[in-house]
């Protein structure tokens, strides 16, 4: 079997999405540090390989895969235990519509290049930055939380596609001191979340302990 290489940025939640599903199969990987700040993801060898210049970028079987929720998917296709969406076709909908919420709600226009636009290109104070930040956590949230199980996590007993979408952008959340007493269902699994083994392992602060 040839060697997995994931290229990521400690601080990206995209790529912390990925850390947490390859984790939770089991499948080992060697990890490629590509610098946001520094600009390594706009490298002329990186974008070769991934013209959105991106992380994550998982190099797998001969591929150059981007974009986080397709790369789950390959992997799911690939290592299919435990699954991150069901086979059921009616759950599949729900489990993919509930982590879009993150994946292409709240996130897209929250990440970093989107803040520094707002900061370099429109003039914008770090205190409006800021605030835009967590408006849009809060309303996707807000969605999230009614969607969110009273019991157990949005996988059942085992995390799905959901809940490995939930952690980083919980992280994010609290990183920008977003007020998160509205949504107790979420706290409560992410709370358990990351006590699991596979979550612990794929946090920013044990990727890159010196930061």
């Amino acid at each position: 079997m040839t060697e997995i290489f994931l290229f990521d940025y400690w601080r990206s939640s995209a790529s912390y999405r990925v850390r947490i599903a390859l984790n939770l199969k089991g499948v080992r990987y060697t990890s490629v540090p590509t610098s946001l700040l520094e600009e390594e993801h706009k490298s002329p060898e990186y974008v070769a390989r991934n013209p959105q210049g991106f992380v994550p970028m998982l190099s797998i079987d001969g591929h150059d895969l981007t974009q986080s929720l397709a790369i789950i998917d390959y992997l799911d296709a690939h290592y299919p235990d435990p699954a991150m969406v069901s086979s059921n076709p009616t759950d599949r909908a729900k489990t993919l519509a509930q982590a879009l919420i993150i994946a292409a709600d709240i996130h897209p226009i929250d990440n970093l290049r989107v803040l520094k636009y707002l900061k370099d290109q429109m003039g914008q104070s770090q205190e409006a930055i800021d605030n835009w930040y967590r408006h849009w956590i809060i309303e996707g949230f807000t969605a999230l939380e009614t969607l969110a199980p009273e019991d157990g996590l949005f996988g059942g007993d085992l995390p799905n596609l959901v809940d490995v979408c939930l952690v980083p952008q919980m992280a994010n959340a609290r990183r920008f001191a977003t007020p998160l007493e509205s949504f107790p269902r979420l706290e409560r699994i992410d709370a358990t979340l990351t006590q699991l083994p596979a979550f612990m392992a794929a946090h920013p602060d044990v990727v890159n302990p010196d930061a």
